[in-house]
C-alpha cells in the first residue's frame, strides 16, 4: 500500500469522524420539542394574586375564559339539610303533628317527599342518607340511630301544645322535648352537621374526593372530575361567592358569619380565630388542583379539615358549659343539652383529632348512665368531666 492510499483512508476517516461529531453537535443545538399541555392547563395560577376576599367563582377560568367552577351538587345537597329541616322545625314553629315516614322519606330522597320551595329536589340523583357517615365502615349504625331520633321527633310532635316536665314531654319554654327533657330536634341537626355535613366535606371529598382524575376534562365539561370535587365541597359549605360573604386575613374575625349555615356558620361561632382561614384554603386548594400541584392540594384540604373538626369539637364543649350553669333557666340548660349531644354525637366525624366511635360513645354514656336517664338528673360535674374530655382530645383553651 503506497503513502498516497493511505493518506487517502487517513483523510477518509477524519472526514468520517467530523461529519459525525458535527452531526451530534446539530443535534444537540437543535430546540427539543416542548410538551403538549392539556387544553385547560394553558396557565397557571399565582397563589399570591388569591387574597381573602378573591371570589371562589370568577377565579378560576378555561382559555376561553369561561369559569370551571360547578358548585351545583353541593348547593343542592345544602338546600336538601334545609330541605329537612324545614319540615322538622313545623313541630315546635307551628305546631304541627310530623310524620317519623317523612323524615325518612326526606332524609332518603324518596316518595317525592320534598314539597314547596323545595320540590325539585325530588328529581336529584343523590341524598342526605346516601353521604351520611359515607366515610365509616359502620354507616348503617349511624342510619340507625337517625331513623330512631325521626321516630322519637315525629312523637314529641303530638306534645307541641303542653307545658314539659319531669316524665312529661312538651315545651319547656319554647324548646320541645320529651319526657326526658331531650330536644330531639337539636340532636338530629347536630348529628348531621357531623355525619352529613363535615363527614361528607372533611372525610370523603377531601380525602378519597382527591383521588379523582386530573389530567382529563370530564365529558361534556369543562372541569376535571377533581376540581369537580373540590368545588362540591366549597359549593356544600357555603352558598357564598366568598365564605362568610366578608372573608378575612388570617386571625381576623368577622363581626358576622356572613349568612353561613348549619357547618359554614358553627365555625364562624367556635372557631373565630381560624374562620378567616377557610375560604383561603379552598381558593388555594382549587388553584393547586388547576396548577396539578397535588402537595399542595393536600396541605390546604388539611388545614380545612381541622378547622371544621375544631369547630364541631368546640361546639359540643361550648353547649356542654352552658348546660353545666344551675344559674341559667331550665329551659336554656335544656336546649343547649340538646345542641351539645348532637355535636358530642358528631365528634365521632373528627377523624383529623382521632375521635372514634368508642370516644363518642363514651360521651354520651358519662351523660347517660345507669342511674342517670334524663336531662333532668344531670348533675354539673357530669357536664364538667365531658367538657374536660373535650378539651383534652381537642386542644381547647
Amino acid at each position: 500500500m503506497n503513502m498516497l492510499t493511505m493518506k487517502n483512508r487517513f483523510l477518509l476517516v477524519l472526514a468520517l469522524i467530523i461529519g459525525l461529531t458535527t452531526a451530534c453537535k446539530k443535534k444537540d443545538d437543535d430546540p427539543q420539542p416542548q410538551v403538549q399541555l392539556p387544553a385547560f392547563r394553558t396557565n397557571t395560577i399565582d397563589y399570591n394574586t388569591l387574597t381573602p376576599t378573591t371570589s371562589y367563582r370568577t377565579s378560576f377560568l378555561d382559555k376561553n375564559g369561561d369559569s370551571t367552577v360547578d358548585r351545583t351538587e353541593g348547593r343542592e345537597r345544602l338546600r336538601m339539610f334545609k330541605g329537612l329541616f324545614a319540615y322538622i322545625g313545623t313541630a315546635t314553629k307551628d305546631g304541627d303533628v310530623i310524620d317519623s315516614a317523612t323524615i325518612s322519606n326526606l332524609f332518603a330522597n324518596e316518595n317525592t317527599a320534598f314539597t314547596g320551595a323545595y320540590a325539585d329536589l325530588n328529581g336529584n340523583t343523590f341524598s342526605i342518607k346516601s353521604a351520611t357517615a359515607a366515610s365509616l365502615t359502620n354507616k348503617q349504625d349511624v342510619d340507625n340511630f337517625l331513623e330512631h331520633a325521626f321516630g322519637r321527633m315525629a312523637y314529641i310532635s303530638q306534645f307541641s301544645g303542653d307545658v314539659a316536665s319531669k316524665g312529661v314531654p312538651g315545651k319547656l319554654g319554647t324548646y320541645l322535648v320529651d319526657e326526658n327533657g331531650v330536644e330531639w330536634a337539636q340532636i338530629i341537626q347536630k348529628s348531621l352537621i357531623g355525619g352529613y355535613h363535615l363527614d361528607y366535606i372533611a372525610n370523603v371529598m377531601l380525602v378519597a374526593g382527591l383521588n379523582a382524575d386530573n389530567s382529563k376534562l370530564v365529558a361534556g365539561k369543562n372541569y376535571t372530575a377533581l376540581e369537580h370535587n373540590w368545588d362540591v365541597a366549597y359549593g356544600f359549605l357555603s352558598i357564598n361567592d366568598i365564605y362568610g360573604l366578608n372573608g378575612t386575613a388570617d386571625g381576623v374575625t368577622p363581626a358576622t358569619n356572613g349568612g353561613e349555615s348549619y357547618l359554614g356558620a358553627y365555625t364562624w361561632e367556635y372557631n373565630r380565630k381560624n374562620f378567616g382561614k377557610v375560604h383561603s384554603a379552598f381558593l388555594k386548594g382549587r388553584a393547586a388542583i388547576h396548577n396539578n400541584d397535588m402537595a399542595e392540594v393536600q396541605n390546604q384540604a388539611k388545614i380545612i379539615r381541622n378547622i371544621l373538626e375544631f369547630a364541631v369539637g368546640a361546639a359540643a364543649n361550648g353547649y356542654m358549659v352552658k348546660a353545666s350553669n344551675p344559674a341559667t333557666v331550665e329551659a336554656s340548660r335544656a336546649h343547649a343539652f340538646g345542641e351539645g349531644y348532637g355535636f358530642v354525637y358528631a365528634t365521632r366525624f373528627c377523624k383529623l383529632t382521632g375521635c372514634t366511635d368508642a370516644f363518642s360513645n363514651g360521651l354520651m354514656n358519662d351523660l347517660f348512665t345507669s342511674s342517670v336517664t334524663n336531662f333532668y338528673d344531670i348533675i354539673a360535674s357530669q357536664f364538667t368531666g365531658v367538657s374536660n374530655k373535650l378539651k383534652n382530645k381537642f386542644n381547647i383553651q
